[in-house]
């Protein structure tokens, strides 16, 4: 049972034949678990009597049996006090098995300690302090490479690589001080004068209606009348 609860024997740091230590560290927990069963078996049993001399001495008490009364309550004080020293018994073998699988527990934490002790030391080893120098300068140096690079690709190329900013500049100049000769050159608008006492005719808000359609008599009558004026 205690085997398949702590995995078996494991081998303690810096203890020599600590795989045979704990092989009897579990054979005695053991040993105490069944000991331990016993004694709880004892005590049932003990309980038991303890309880039957009990009813026998209210008998013979019911009966008027002192003698034979008295003689069980000997027998009941005499099975107490066997049961008190069976709860010591049991309290002492509980508190060692108890210590035995704390200290089994410990030696198991520090087993696996010390393995990732192990582990991490040869992770150490393998991770030189040269390699490490070795990887920092390559990457420095392709980070110089790559702002050469950047550097490069951002220059102009052709035409523009020879224009300086200080000709630009100079030639923008001269445009906005054309521009501003020209605007102060062309003459002001004249506002158009307005005759006095003279009203603009006014234009009619709505929709201007349409001449009505002569008929033909009043078209005749008309060349008629500039007919006979003539």
């Amino acid at each position: 049972m205690f085997k398949k609860l702590f995995g078996g024997p494991q081998k303690a740091p810096g203890a020599p034949g600590s795989s045979q230590a704990a092989n009897q560290t579990i054979n005695a927990m053991q040993s105490l678990a069944e000991r331990e069963e016993q004694l709880e078996k004892k005590k049932l049993l003990l309980e038991k009597r303890i309880n039957d001399e009990m009813e026998k001495a209210r008998d013979f008490t019911r009966q008027k049996k002192k003698s034979q009364a008295l003689m069980c309550l000997k027998k009941k004080k005499m099975f107490e006090q066997q049961l008190e020293r069976m709860d010591a018994l049991i309290s002492r073998v509980m508190e060692q098995r108890s210590m035995l699988e704390e200290q089994q527990t410990t030696i198991g934490v520090l087993a696996s300690m010390q393995d990732a002790a192990k582990a991490q030391k040869k992770t150490m080893q393998e991770m030189k302090i040269e390699n490490i120098d070795s990887t920092l300068e390559e990457i420095q140096e392709v980070g110089e490479q790559m702002r050469v690079i950047n550097e490069a690709i951002s220059q102009p190329v052709g035409g523009f690589a020879d224009m300086e900013m200080d000709d630009l500049e100079a030639e923008l100049a001269e445009l906005e001080a054309e521009e501003l000769d020209n605007q102060l050159l062309e003459p002001a608008p004249v506002p158009a004068a307005k005759a006095p006492g003279q009203a603009l005719p006014s234009v009619p808000a709505g929709k201007v209606a349409a001449a009505p359609q002569k008929t033909p008599e009043e078209l005749e009558l008309e060349a008629l009348q500039a007919e006979m004026a003539l």
